[in-house]
């Protein structure tokens, strides 16, 4: 849903942070998209009662707007605060899924919202974490994944149309599922906003073609073994499974402690895309094994791509002919030569560079 540039925009928004024995780092991109409508929270200590050392993270994926998800980033906190009557985790829990049910009937009230102007809506996933807890929650198709011990072991389930409970209740309420979209139209079937699929008379607001209500999951922390958490937006997990992505961020966590810079390494130039790395005690170190292969890795491409540099090529040739090198020293895990991109392009760029200097003129595709 929503329009196309005719070129990427590349540009990130990068933050990092730690405290309460976490640290973070998160990065966003508008990509091929006309508008950035993703949005993020992270919160270090928690303003409520008996919670100051509990966090918060989420990432907002929006839709048809932006509107939705960036109130959702700036409020959703609060509203799960407030319903919550205490800070035990059965009441956060409750709290979750009543704040929900309440900011999304509060943005109704907009009037942008209320009159069909702006039909935005936003999935949103996220995690609350407690000293002894972990409290997932999510509303659509971002999803998050737990690494512990070297193994993905949990994930949230994204809600599409076409899942069985799902496509009962959209037909309940007078709709359909047509090419694994509501009413052929919209690809989640919960979401925040996206009011015009939530006036269906007779029915409350966990029954309509689209849902604002959470799946919220509890898991008590291991903290010996728990080492990451990771939070995407669906642009994400359509390009990487759950294990090639945790894969991925493990060996670059041996590589950098960076995290900015890690999260950086996730994005290829296509959907808004935004993640938050979320990492606890017992994540991968940097090794100097890992950072010396890295060397090597970086520095035979660079050897390649001058050899392939010869009559100018395009990126995307010098990427083809990359794939198709049977000499290639190990690729990152998960990541494959996708991952590294960005390193050669800074080296097809720098060569390209010196050559317009000399004055060749070069073209880059």
């Amino acid at each position: 849903m929503g329009a196309f540039l005719d070129k990427p925009k590349t540009e990130k928004h990068n933050c990092c942070g730690e405290g309460k024995g976490l640290s973070y780092g998160l990065s966003s991109m508008q990509g091929w998209r006309v508008d950035m409508e993703d949005a993020h929270t992270a919160v270090l200590g928690l303003s409520a009662p008996g919670m100051s050392d509990w966090s918060f993270f989420a990432v907002y994926d929006g839709h048809a707007g932006s509107r939705v998800a960036n109130y959702c980033s700036k409020h959703l906190l609060d509203h799960i605060i407030n319903a919550s009557f205490g800070a035990g985790v059965e009441a956060v829990k409750a709290g979750i899924r009543a704040g929900f049910l309440r900011i999304d009937e509060h943005m109704r009230s907009f009037s942008e919202l209320r009159n069909g102007m702006d039909r935005s809506g936003s999935t949103a996933v996220g995690v609350i974490i407690s000293p002894k807890h972990f409290i997932f929650f999510n509303c659509g198709d971002s999803r998050a994944v737990l690494y512990r011990n070297s193994h993905v072991c949990f994930s949230t389930l994204d809600h599409k149309p076409c899942n069985p409970r799902e496509r009962e209740r959209i037909q309940n309420a007078g709709g359909t599922v047509m090419i694994q979209r509501v009413n052929g139209s919209l690809a989640v079937s919960r979401a925040l906003g996206d009011y015009h699929y939530k006036c269906v008379d007779g029915k409350g607001p966990t029954e309509q073609l689209v849902s604002p209500e959470p799946a919220v999951c509890e898991m008590t922390r291991a903290p010996e073994q728990d080492q990451f958490l990771i939070l995407a937006c669906d642009g994400i997990w359509d390009v990487m499974s759950n294990e090639e992505l945790c894969d991925f961020v493990k060996s670059r966590l041996e590589v950098s402690d960076d995290l900015e810079r890690v999260c950086l390494m996730f994005f290829l130039h296509r959907d808004n895309m935004s993640i938050v790395l979320v990492c606890l005690p017992g994540a991968p170190k940097v090794s100097e094994e890992a950072v010396r292969k890295d060397a090597e890795l970086n520095n035979y491409l660079e050897s390649r791509v001058e050899g392939e540099n010869v009559g100018f090529p395009d990126m995307v040739t010098v990427m083809r002919s990359l794939s198709t090198d049977s000499g290639m020293p190990t690729l990152p895990p998960g990541g494959g030569l996708a991952s590294k991109r960005s390193v050669i392009e800074a080296i097809y760029n720098r060569l390209n560079l010196y050559r317009e200097e000399d004055g060749v003129s070069v073209a880059v595709c």
